[in-house]
């Protein structure tokens, strides 16, 4: 497997990473390619597309060894199950593939060809494999089921952000973080009210803390 592209995105720790793509369609990012596969002629077609694959590495989470079972965070981290029943990224090959919605192909002063793209769930300088067009003819299946990960499909908080600390998050980055946040970024086996949780997103430190399905975020700092 050879790396062709690097992702650039909001999200330097894994912490707060949307769980799956698509979840958080403000969230944007930028697909970077290496330099020996920047070429215009590998992308022609690629805008007449509205959703692309990415076919990644779990460069963070990669182990020498392997376990038949994991427990996934919908079933709130006690449960077992297999990890071909899950999309854990502590597998034998550590391989994601998400589906995000393709925002532009446009030509960068410093990087050549990127691709700009919605609803991400990887971290910043994600090594990426290869891209494919979503194809809605073939690739989507409505009426398939969804298994234990249904029982949570709709789960949302309430974010409750003063304008004060709002106005230190860029303008452009606020929708992302509220949908970020949204998405309870905590593990589903923690669920303490009194707990202050810290998440890096877009150069910023953001703390928070969970009380009955609301969401208060108590603190932003700049990381810089």
């Amino acid at each position: 497997m050879k790396i062709i592209a690097r992702v650039h995105g909001d999200f330097t720790t894994k912490f707060g990473i949307p769980r799956q793509s698509g979840l958080v369609n403000e969230l944007e990012s930028i697909l970077v390619f290496e330099p020996e596969y920047r070429n215009e002629d590998a992308l022609r077609g690629l805008v007449d597309f509205t959703h692309i694959w990415i076919l990644w590495q779990f460069s963070e989470s990669m182990r020498e060894t392997w376990s038949p079972t994991v427990r996934p965070p919908r079933l709130g981290g006690n449960e077992r199950v297999g990890v071909f029943a899950t999309r854990s990224p502590f597998r034998p090959n550590a391989i994601g593939l998400s589906s995000v919605r393709l925002l532009g192909v446009e030509k960068h002063s410093q990087y050549g060809m990127v691709i700009r793209f919605a609803g991400g769930d990887m971290l910043d300088g994600t090594p990426v494999l290869d891209i494919k067009p979503y194809l809605p003819y073939v690739d989507s299946h409505p009426d398939a089921k969804g298994g234990f990960a249904e029982e949570r499909k709709d789960y949302a908080l309430d974010v409750v952000v003063s304008e004060e600390l709002l106005q230190r998050v860029p303008k452009e980055k606020q929708q992302a973080l509220r949908g970020v946040l949204a998405g309870d970024p905590r593990p589903s086996y923690q669920n303490d009210p009194d707990r202050v949780y810290g998440m890096e997103f877009a150069g910023l430190e953001v703390k928070f803390r969970v009380q009955d399905s609301i969401l208060y975020v108590v603190k932003i700092d700049s990381l810089r």
